[in-house]
């Protein structure tokens, strides 16, 4: 079984599930380690909304697999970080977390909730005399943002944008096979 179909059995199982369904059970189930689901679940949470990490496993949260989200893959440099925040909650998006991949680490996210101007600059000025680094710095400027909108055409309004603006990076092939997209 490709890793791209066990994710989408993943998703069938916990949206059938009314239970927290272990991570210990998912991988007996796919004759996988742990460690392998909790890397694939990481992938699939950034795919796919509503998805809870509990103590007692991962559970889909009813009704929010309905929700209109997106994940973009964007690279630039720190300084213009303000710009690529300003253009999507401008164009009515909820940056929901950013994360990167990293080759020794995986993938690394961080949940923001951001969905102003005002939220934009509050989490920049968290930066402002600190020798802390954004996430994206790690992986020389490469990253992804989860965004939430009303609907469709607002993501594809915001894609849109920043491929203007030149923020929008390609997907490198494993990246495709990861995300199931051909």
């Amino acid at each position: 079984m490709k890793t791209s179909e066990r994710r989408e059995e993943i998703i069938r199982i916990l949206k059938k599930s009314e239970q927290p369904v272990p991570a210990k059970v998912l991988a007996s189930r796919f004759n996988v380690s742990r460690q392998a689901i909790v890397q694939d679940l990481t992938v699939i949470r950034a795919y796919t909304p509503g998805i809870a990490s509990t103590s007692r496993g991962y559970i889909m949260i009813k009704g929010e697999e309905n929700l209109h989200q997106k994940e973009f893959k964007v690279f630039h440099p720190s300084e213009k970080t303000k710009d690529e925040l300003f253009i999507i909650v401008d164009h009515g998006g909820k940056i929901k977390n950013v994360s990167i991949s990293h080759r020794v680490y995986g993938r690394i996210s961080v949940d923001l909730d951001i969905r102003s101007r005002q939220d934009v600059l509050d989490f920049l000025q968290m930066f402002t005399g600190s020798k802390s680094k954004y996430l994206g710095e790690v992986t020389s400027g490469y990253h992804y943002h989860l965004v939430e909108a009303d609907n469709e055409s607002r993501l594809d309004l915001i894609e849109k944008k920043l491929d203007e603006a030149g923020f929008l990076a390609p997907l490198s092939a494993w990246e495709k096979e990861e995300s199931g997209i051909e």
